[in-house]
């Protein structure tokens, strides 16, 4: 039987990924109750980073655990990568020691080689691409506060990045329109874009998408390796800041969501952030929960 990895959302069905939802749910139940459940007692993931993580690095090393697995967290100065080793090699030989592997990097495609090499299945943690994992989260989160997606409106506002890439994926197999908003150049990519058609609306005017939308998303202006970009980024983007003026053009019940980390006074304003609408705190919790349910899917 092939080794399953999870690169983007469209690694898993429609279907496979409502099971997944409602089988990340059932474990936070489990968790919550105090209820001790370890089917990958013996289980190791072999958590690589090349880029740093506060809730990546948590959610999965905690849910290995909570699993009864064990998870070893290896940075650049942990492993030969750091040192030039050719990545189909280190492939070849974590994937002989541990049973899954996340990976944290910038390359979208070194990630598609290291899995490509693996005998275990590959975890797609965050590249330049995407960020699927991100994405279980967020709609588990939806669907915990307001039921199901299917059919709802989204607003992106900001960035086409690796985000706004998964919530196109998301758009698809989760069939919710997506109105994506982003300055001039910054758009999401074409690919990702045509993989939604049917599905998602790209524009330049944060009002327009933000307009009956159920659930407002945004991420930060300058992502980890744009920091030289930042100037440039804050002037193109002045005029995206999701704001309660932004918010209440979008539905009177609409929940807002930032994958944090977040900055205050740039992307989102203070008061929608801390305010009644946002569910960021459940929606970085959910990491945990839904990365659970992700690793047992690919290892039982």
């Amino acid at each position: 039987m092939p080794v399953r990895h999870f690169l983007t959302l469209l690694d898993l069905s429609p279907d496979e990924l409502q099971g997944l939802m409602r089988r990340s749910i059932e474990l936070k139940t489990k968790q919550r109750a105090g209820e001790l459940y370890q089917p990958l007692r013996g289980k190791i993931l072999g958590m690589v980073f090349e880029k740093s993580s506060t809730r990546t690095r948590v959610s999965f090393e905690a849910g290995m655990a909570q699993l009864g697995g064990h998870a070893l967290f290896l940075s650049p100065r942990d492993t030969q990568l750091g040192r030039g080793e050719p990545i189909e090699d280190t492939a070849r030989v974590l994937s002989r020691m541990v049973d899954i592997i996340m990976i944290r990097t910038y390359e979208h495609e070194k990630l598609e080689r290291f899995a490509a090499h693996s005998q275990v299945p590959v975890i797609n943690a965050l590249t330049d691409r995407c960020h699927p994992c991100q994405l279980l989260a967020d709609i588990q989160t939806y669907i915990e506060h307001r039921g199901d997606i299917r059919g709802k409106t989204v607003a992106w506002i900001g960035d086409g990045n690796n985000m706004c890439n998964s919530y196109l994926g998301a758009a698809k197999q989760f069939g919710f329109k997506l109105n994506v908003a982003a300055p001039k150049g910054y758009e999401p990519s074409a690919d990702f874009v045509a993989c939604a058609a049917g599905h998602v609306e790209v524009g330049s005017d944060p009002a327009a998408a933000a307009r009956g939308a159920d659930l407002v998303v945004t991420d930060v202006w300058a992502s980890m390796g744009q920091e030289e970009e930042q100037a440039a980024r804050a002037k193109a983007f002045a005029a995206f800041q999701v704001d309660a003026k932004l918010m209440k053009l979008a539905a009177k019940d609409a929940l807002f969501m930032h994958c944090l980390p977040a900055h205050r006074g740039e992307e989102v304003a203070a008061d929608v952030i801390d305010g009644p609408q946002s569910v960021v705190w459940d929606e970085a919790e959910n990491r945990l929960h839904a990365q659970k349910a992700l690793l047992e899917l690919l290892l039982t």
